[in-house]
């Protein structure tokens, strides 16, 4: 599993008290999972890597698929709504639990921005060794929710994502993202954020814009 990085955190903008519900947007509270849950997580996250990238007999396939159809009948009596599964609640966890996001970890965050680590892994490839240009968005969009927060915002939908994409993004290679509020005006925070390598070449930069809920909103 992929080694853990203690975050320096700055949590000063940060009101509770207007982080109990925003529009139809409940609170979500921190997850606590037993210790055997991230190193599942991370064993499902690379059993995606295979999944896209094995090329075995059919009677491996029909093995594994066995084994998949055991661990769906293991965990499907366990199936919990959306806010008492620990995956998307484990903060301390890359992606925070989820394998729908990618596995990165927040290094730095406060008012003033936000800086996170990671890799695209095999399961990211779309096409000669570069990651898929599908997965940077998902990578800004959900940096600009936690820039929002750290921001000491409101809780905000996306209402716009632009990417330009400058050079190819590779796998299996430590890059950095950092993100920053550069205006507020009423319910709209505006954001932009850049994707770096070691070297600090821009490999990819967006701009967005998140707005508050109202209070029928969902």
């Amino acid at each position: 599993m992929s080694e853990r990085v203690e975050p320096v955190i700055d949590a000063s903008a940060v009101d509770p008290d207007k982080y109990e519900k925003h529009g139809g947007f409940p609170k979500i509270a921190e997850a606590d999972p037993g210790p055997n849950f991230g190193p599942f997580v991370d064993a499902m996250r690379t059993l995606q890597d295979l999944a896209v990238s094995v090329d075995a007999p059919d009677e491996v396939f029909g093995q594994a698929l066995a084994r998949a159809r055991d661990l769906i009948d293991l965990l499907e009596p366990h199936r919990a709504p959306e806010l008492a599964s620990p995956a998307g609640r484990s903060t301390k966890l890359p992606g925070r639990g989820s394998l729908l996001m990618l596995p990165w970890q927040i290094v730095e965050a406060g008012p003033n921005g936000i800086r996170s680590q990671g890799v695209f892994r095999r399961y990211h490839l779309g096409g000669n060794g570069a990651a898929h240009g599908g997965v940077l968005p998902l990578l800004f969009d959900d940096l600009f929710g936690a820039l929002v927060h750290y921001a000491g915002r409101p809780i905000s939908r996306t209402a716009y994502l632009h990417v330009n994409y400058r050079k190819v993004t590779p796998l299996e290679t430590p890059l950095t993202v950092v993100g920053t509020v550069d205006r507020v005006e009423g319910r709209k925070t505006f954001v932009s954020a850049r994707l770096l390598d070691e070297s600090e070449t821009l490999l990819a930069d967006c701009e967005g814009l998140m707005v508050q809920l109202l209070p029928w909103q969902p």
